[in-house]
């Protein structure tokens, strides 16, 4: 992420304000453009659809962060730097846990209440989300399939084909424990699983290994319950209704559930002793 000027141009400054003057909370935030993002589609703006859209761009705004630390995350265990990285990983986790409880908000807004304004949502829907797939892109979880749904925006498909192609956390871990003595065979995930032992059963040996093994684990768990309870939510307020993007709702939600960004690290459990 780079840092912007807070300069714009000669005599003013990136508020609009004079050059010079003092930066205030509210110009350093843009907390009046913030106050104008939320655009009801109801007509009469319906009582719920403010906070509708609130929490959606609140995710937006987490999916942003949550990027912006594991691309950081990326170059640090590609240094070797496995103890900074191991820091970062921790505030991804904290973001992440709010955002799997930010989500119950949702469920203060009655069935009825959504479909007062729901029908204005057509064709959107969460599924377009091009930051939540950049985010499981990142980890390590690529469909190629998902490219092809985001062609219509060409904004959102170059930045997801970007994270497409770049490596993802799940091969800097990899690379890291190729440099680190693991031999890790790309076609045999037995032999992959059983060398990942190592690192549980010699945890004192590989410390920052092991600890890193583990917050990639919760990360992955944090993203399985974020999924549980997006469709606990759904079903609660729609039903089984198709979503506005023409998927199936909760019924594709519900097939997404066994995806694993980490699924050797999940494997390994079965093979301890």
């Amino acid at each position: 992420m780079t840092a912007t000027s807070a300069k714009g141009e000669k005599g003013t400054d990136k508020y609009g304000g004079t050059q010079g003057s003092p930066v205030t909370y509210n110009k350093y935030l843009h907390v009046n453009e913030l106050k104008t993002l939320q655009v009801c589609l109801s007509d009469p703006p319906h009582h719920d659809e403010p906070l509708f859209i609130i929490i959606h761009q609140t995710y937006e705004l987490w999916f942003k962060l949550i990027l912006h630390e594991l691309d950081t995350v990326k170059s640090l265990l590609a240094e070797d730097n496995i103890r900074r990285a191991n820091f970062f990983l921790r505030r991804v986790i904290a973001t992440m846990k709010l955002l799997v409880q930010q989500i119950h908000i949702l469920e203060t807004m009655s069935p009825q209440d959504f479909l007062g304004f729901r029908h204005n949502l057509n064709p959107a829907s969460g599924f377009q989300s091009s930051q939540f797939r950049e985010v499981e892109f990142t980890l390590g979880a690529k469909d190629a399939r998902m490219l092809e749904h985001f062609k219509p925006d060409a904004i959102a498909y170059e930045g997801l084909k970007d994270r497409f192609e770049q490596p993802s956390i799940q091969d800097a871990f990899t690379s890291l424990l190729k440099r680190n003595g693991f031999t890790l065979p790309e076609g045999d995930e037995d032999a992959r699983v059983k060398e990942l032992a190592k690192l549980y059963r010699n945890d004192d040996t590989y410390a920052d290994l092991s600890d890193l093994a583990e917050l990639l684990v919760e990360i992955d768990e944090l993203v399985y319950l974020w999924r549980v309870n997006h469709v606990t939510v759904v079903e609660r307020i729609i039903g089984f209704k198709r979503g506005t993007g023409g998927s199936e709702g909760v019924g594709y939600l519900q097939s997404t559930l066994t995806k694993r960004c980490f699924p050797d690290l999940w494997k390994v459990r079965t093979v301890l002793e």
